[in-house]
């Protein structure tokens, strides 16, 4: 049950705070939340990550839907077997659906989060986006360790 309630969640924290940002900032508008570090800006991507394939709208909502298959069409052998495979694959999945959401529905996704220092600037971000690579990171973190063998909570939920 708390599979369903992690990618529910994420999906869900990710369109609140997007909604938030469209009501309350016109597009394009930008205000600094932390000098120096952190603005929060409207932006629509029609990309992937870093603006990537901008405007392969279709494209991009098919690979978005496929990975959703396939990740929980394999989910046993790639998820379970280390202690946080299921919040791993939580994280993707609610991501994925997050801005998944924003694409069918809206023609793009909208990222908010601009992190900055000096002439230093990552691209702009959303809630989704962190879940994926905290996800990612998450399941590469559980290839490295030796000897995976599944919990009896993996081995019973599916």
């Amino acid at each position: 049950m708390r599979l369903p309630l992690l990618i529910c969640g994420i999906a869900l924290l990710d369109q609140l705070t997007k909604l938030w940002i469209r009501s309350t900032f016109a597009y394009g508008e930008q205000r600094v939340v932390i000098p120096g570090f952190l603005n929060l800006h409207h932006i629509h991507n029609t990309g992937a990550a870093w603006g990537m394939l901008a405007g392969w709208r279709i494209p991009l909502i098919a690979f978005s839907l496929i990975m959703l298959l396939l990740l929980f069409w394999r989910r046993r052998e790639l998820f379970y077997g280390y202690r946080f495979g299921w919040v791993a694959l939580g994280l993707l999945a609610g991501g994925i659906i997050g801005n998944l959401i924003d694409r069918v529905f809206l023609g793009y996704v909208v990222d908010f989060l601009d992190f900055h220092h000096g002439h230093w600037h990552f691209p702009a971000f959303n809630v989704a986006d962190s879940a994926i690579c905290i996800g990612i990171g998450l399941y590469l973190i559980g290839q490295f360790r030796a000897g995976r063998e599944p919990t009896a909570v993996e081995q019973g939920s599916g």
